[in-house]
């Protein structure tokens, strides 16, 4: 038995949100010689990742996945713990004011 460990990256196509899911990969044969892969989080059997897995934040299913070490190459994607500084501009209307 082998086991590899893969992150797995994720997009939200609803809200957009970028995250990863951590799995265990075991590779096993069967008692007939096939091999098979069991694909474990946690400590527990799951399907593999595929499109269609929830997103954490907004609970749509529309999430899809990217290849494995995607995020690595792309860091921009992945969101910021700090919280961005608000824009200081003024909102202006582009609608005129009435003049009475």
């Amino acid at each position: 038995m082998v086991e590899e460990f893969k992150i797995v990256p994720f997009e939200c196509r609803g809200c957009w949100h970028v995250w990863e899911e951590e799995y265990v990969v075991r590779h096993v044969d069967d008692r007939r010689g096939n091999e098979r892969e069991v694909w474990l989080r946690d400590g527990l059997p799951v399907p593999p990742p595929s499109s269609g897995v929830i997103c954490p934040r907004c609970g749509s299913q529309q999430a899809t996945t990217f290849p494995e070490g995607y995020l690595a190459h792309h860091p921009e994607l992945i969101p910021s713990v700090e919280p961005t500084a608000p824009d200081a501009t003024p909102l202006l209307s582009p609608v005129r004011k009435p003049l009475y």
